[in-house]
């Protein structure tokens, strides 16, 4: 698929359906949307009072923090794999 052709991928999280429209492949989009949904199931599961604003809020602090880690690992390991090629 080319960076310029949008499509439109119909995904369900935590029982609401959403239209997503983008350039990422369908399966990839249908692959976050799961990941969202089950994140979402599991900290929903921890916290059943939670309304499903805050809930989706404490999802996305927890998918940037992994991120976050995930991005400083990755950076850690360049600059190891630099200092290994001077």
């Amino acid at each position: 698929m080319s960076n310029t052709e949008r499509t439109r991928t119909t995904v369900d999280i935590y029982g609401q359906q959403y239209v997503i429209l983008g350039t990422e492949a369908q399966t990839h989009v249908r692959h976050v949307a799961e990941l969202v949904d089950k994140k979402m199931r599991e900290i929903g599961s921890r916290n059943p009072l939670l309304d499903v604003n805050k809930l989706a809020v404490l999802t996305a602090v927890n998918a940037v923090n992994d991120y976050i880690k995930i991005k400083e690992q990755l950076e850690r390991l360049q600059a190891e794999l630099q200092k290994e090629k001077d």
